[in-house]
């Protein structure tokens, strides 16, 4: 039978030592095994079916899989797509049917199966569809892609998220009670939680490495700037820095100032920031600063938000230093904020204020005795496919909320809504 992953040695790395036994131990995926969730149950219920764990590295795929290893009543042979043929294949199935013959169900954990081609993948299929194996598999990949229809028709995803700095933090203090006489402070640990970019192994190794290079067993920012090249600025996503850095990239990019923008992006990446946080703040940026000044603003921030996630860091920041420089370059205006926000407080100060009943749906017939629905002027029936039908509460009517500016294609607009206006103004004389 293949060596199993989980069993302990001498001169393990901290990543293994410290691989939780149970779940109540295991950090993140909240929403998968946090008590009353769905795989918690499975779990521990030992009714484990065949399943894929997808996530990206350093979440707990492998973890996860050990820890049904000790907790299950059945058999577990644990495969890694690697190192492993269709030669290997056979002979664990051929064990695992052996198993079933004396009423002994077999879990096989297969690492990486993304990396089994599409013959090595059919071989499992047979086993999986008569009971002889229960299959878990770990991927890094989309499993759409990468698992064939037949084999994944038959097992259950779950999708596993990259750890927050939170979980990673309360994972290295959990680890130093492994290490002996370490300490370090809690602005050094989210440092290095927020290096890792949501991988726990990457985390871990690298505590490990700074414990190795620091004096007396404490590990001070020094050492992490040594350790990882990059200076430590102690980013604490509830700081006041976090939203100094956010606030300084926001106003550079308002100011059209693309230089100051990258430096102050530049100033987040490298301390640790999440880059999908700033992508969100460019996609808000988007509209309330740019808006219809130049509409395609919004299509870049949202593909640089897609890009950050499809890839991470490092790859990740020229995406970002894209759609940074586009959105300082482009033209510029909040009118689309301004509407809100005036929309916003008539919405508060009117919540009774009933919909007009020229406006309100008719499905029924009642609804339509009632009023609903009469004098409604449908746009496209008309030559020049708009009405002069009013459509705000009769408090309300003659409010403009949206003001245009003539900043780049909003100009466009506004010459637009100016002959909507004016069209509606004679017609309704």
């Amino acid at each position: 039978m293949p060596a199993s992953l989980f069993m302990n040695t001498n001169n393990e790395p901290l990543a293994a030592r410290v691989r939780p036994k149970t779940l109540d131990d295991f950090a993140g995926q909240e929403h998968l095994v946090a008590p009353g969730k769905i795989l918690r149950r499975i779990i521990d219920s030992d009714n484990i079916p065949s399943m894929i764990f997808w996530g990206p590295p350093g979440v707990g795929k492998t973890t996860l899989a050990s820890i049904i290893a000790r907790q299950t009543h059945a058999q577990f042979i644990n495969f890694s797509a690697v190192t492993s043929g269709i030669k290997e294949i056979r002979e664990v199935m051929k064990q695992a049917d052996a198993n079933r013959n004396f009423g002994e169900r077999t879990i096989l954990f297969v690492d990486e199966i993304h990396r089994f081609n599409k013959a090595q993948q059919d071989a499992f299929l047979p086993f999986v569809e008569k009971g002889s194996i229960i299959l878990i598999g770990a991927t890094t990949e989309n499993p759409s892609f990468e698992i064939n229809s037949a084999l994944l028709s038959r097992c259950k995803v779950f999708v596993l998220k990259p750890l927050s700095i939170d979980d990673i933090t309360g994972l290295l203090k959990r680890a130093m009670t492994f290490m002996g006489n370490i300490s370090a402070s809690d602005d050094v640990l989210r440092s290095i939680a927020a290096f890792s970019n949501g991988d726990a192994r990457t985390a871990l190794s690298l505590l490990e490495m700074m414990a190795a290079n620091s004096d007396d067993g404490k590990i001070i920012p020094e050492v992490f700037e040594m350790c990882t090249s990059r200076k430590s600025l102690l980013y604490d996503k509830n700081g006041e820095e976090h939203y100094n850095l956010i606030s300084a990239l926001h106003k550079s990019m308002r100011n059209s100032d693309p230089d100051a923008a990258v430096y102050w992006l530049a100033r987040m990446l490298e301390a640790g920031e999440d880059p999908l946080y700033i992508a969100r703040r460019v996609v808000r940026f988007a509209s309330e600063d740019v808006g219809l000044a130049e509409p395609g603003a919004l299509s870049m921030a949202i593909a640089a938000y897609q890009a950050c996630h499809f890839l991470g860091m490092p790859e990740c920041s020229v995406h970002l230093t894209q759609a940074v420089i586009h959105m300082s370059i482009a033209p510029k205006s909040n009118a689309l904020d301004a509407a809100y926000l005036a929309a916003k407080k008539d919405a508060l100060n009117t919540l009774a204020e009933p919909v007009p009943l020229n406006i309100r749906n008719a499905p029924t017939r009642l609804m339509r005795d009632l009023g609903y629905g009469k004098g409604y002027q449908y746009a496209h029936d008309y030559e020049e496919r708009v009405t002069a039908m009013e459509c705000l509460p009769e408090s309300l009517q003659g409010r403009e909320y949206y003001r245009p500016s003539e900043q780049g294609s909003e100009g466009q607009y506004k010459r637009r809504l100016e002959q909507i206006k004016k069209w509606k103004d004679e017609h309704r004389q």
